[in-house]
């Protein structure tokens, strides 16, 4: 799940840093540019004021001492402004001829911003601000125009046309300025997501291997319901307490079971007790009588099964270090009499020695059953196979049989309570067996799966830990 959040956070928590980087890269350009605007039109002011004094064009000769000098003093002003800020600057009469300007022979633009900003002067006006200067604009230029006013009519105008390159130079550098706090907090944002994943997500990653737990027969795991949102805290509690009741309920059940087949076992061997004195009173063979006897001796097994059943689902599991191989062995050769005596070939093809972590009480009985089904259904002159083998974390043990095996849909079936194959009803059995050993393998943490055995047959496999629980 934390695949599936986690970049949908990263993916919102980007989307909101870029929808607040790049106004703030636009406005970091602007602040920029009106700093230098700003500056430009104090610079022009100043040049203005010098200018407005100036009463008499240059060359016509009516020059006094004292226009002489005013003349000389703006002249110098512009041309070490120019030296120092390597801005064009100049004071240009209405018709554009020059009062004075540095360099020298630069003239008021013909067109473009320059001709614009000139023009609003002459109507009174400062000019109005360029247009955007971004760090991509190598040749772009800031021209600024302001009046020179002698008795409330403009005169002549002041005109700066500056370079941009150090201006765009401090625009580059606070982007990157932006560009390295966007990084930090998107670093930030992306480990609080990691916090806050986790926070969320682990509550439901230990509610998950409770489930597991509780679904594989480890009924006493509970969540522990200390962190996480409130609605996950209470969800813990909540499937705490249907996990307490759902456990109340089984123990009820097998309590029952138990009982009533513990029960039902004095009562029904007293039973099976007179059917055996009423027939020493018939004649010999009564089929009656033996069709009798039959289910009273059927429903006994059922009733030993039954118990077995509980026992097993109630039992916990006395885990140890068990040679699993050399266990299975054993087991064949236990019943390797049995399967002679059918003309059933009963071998065991695996290794000799593998470890795994089992309760051999439990997995002894249960590869008993396993074994005495796969005779049952074998015919003779055919072969029953157990192997034991490692298998990564875990210890495989099958059981091979050749007899006539079972459909998709019996297989799908197979293992539940009571149920048994319609095909095989003449075989004995209560259809406890393999839900008995499934429940003595739980408890150990070991799993039971059944599958077909090519050409015919069936394959059943048990798996084992290797590693302690």
């Amino acid at each position: 799940m934390r695949t599936r959040l986690l970049p949908l956070l990263i993916i919102l928590l980007a989307g909101v840093l870029l929808a607040l980087g790049f106004p703030l890269a636009g406005i970091t350009a602007t602040v920029e540019q009106q700093r230098v605007v700003v500056d430009r039109i104090d610079d022009a002011a100043r040049f203005a004021s010098l200018a407005q004094y100036v009463t008499t064009r240059p060359g016509t000769g009516r020059e006094t001492p004292d226009e002489d000098e005013r003349q000389s003093t703006l002249g110098a002003e512009l041309r070490r402004y120019h030296e120092l800020y390597g801005i064009r600057a100049g004071v240009f009469f209405r018709d554009g001829t020059p009062m004075a300007a540095a360099p020298a022979d630069w003239r008021v633009p013909a067109e473009g911003e320059g001709a614009r900003a000139f023009s609003e002067a002459l109507a009174g006006r400062r000019s109005h601000d360029p247009r955007q200067i971004w760090p991509w604009d190598d040749g772009g230029r800031i021209p600024v125009a302001s009046p020179v006013i002698r008795d409330g009519d403009v005169v002549a105008v002041v005109v700066t046309d500056s370079p941009t390159g150090q201006m765009r130079s401090r625009i580059l550098h606070g982007w990157l300025l932006i560009v390295a706090g966007e990084f930090l907090a998107m670093l930030v944002a992306v480990a609080a997501a990691f916090r806050l994943t986790g926070w969320v997500l682990r509550p439901v990653r230990i509610l998950d291997a409770v489930s597991h737990d509780i679904a594989t027969g480890r009924m006493n795991s509970r969540v522990a319901p200390a962190s996480g949102p409130p609605e996950l805290r209470r969800l813990a509690r909540s499937f705490n307490e249907m996990a307490d009741n759902v456990e109340v309920v089984l123990e009820q059940q097998r309590a029952f079971v138990a009982d009533a087949s513990h029960q039902l076992r004095n009562p029904l061997s007293a039973l099976l007790l007179r059917i055996e004195l009423l027939a020493l009173e018939l004649p010999e063979g009564n089929e009656e009588i033996a069709s009798v006897r039959t289910e009273g001796r059927r429903l006994a097994r059922v009733l030993d099964d039954l118990l077995d059943l509980a026992l097993a689902e109630h039992a916990a599991a006395d885990l140890q270090l068990t040679d699993v191989a050399a266990l299975a062995a054993e087991r064949v050769d236990s019943w390797r009499p049995l399967a002679d005596d059918k003309g059933v070939l009963l071998s065991y093809e695996g290794q000799r020695a593998v470890t795994g972590w089992a309760d051999p009480v439990a997995l002894s009985s249960a590869l008993d059953a396993l074994v005495d089904n796969a005779l049952k259904f074998t015919p003779a002159g055919e072969r029953v196979t157990v192997g034991a083998a490692p298998d990564g974390e875990r210890v495989r043990i099958t059981v091979r049989d050749h007899g006539p095996g079972l459909t998709e849909d019996e297989l799908a079936r197979i293992g539940d309570r009571f149920w048994r194959s319609g095909r095989h009803q003449n075989v004995s059995g209560s259809g406890l067996g393999l839900s008995i050993t499934r429940a003595l393998l739980a408890a150990g943490g070991a799993t039971l799966s059944f599958a077909p055995h090519r050409p015919h047959g069936l394959r059943v496999t048990v798996e084992v830990p290797r590693t302690a629980p």
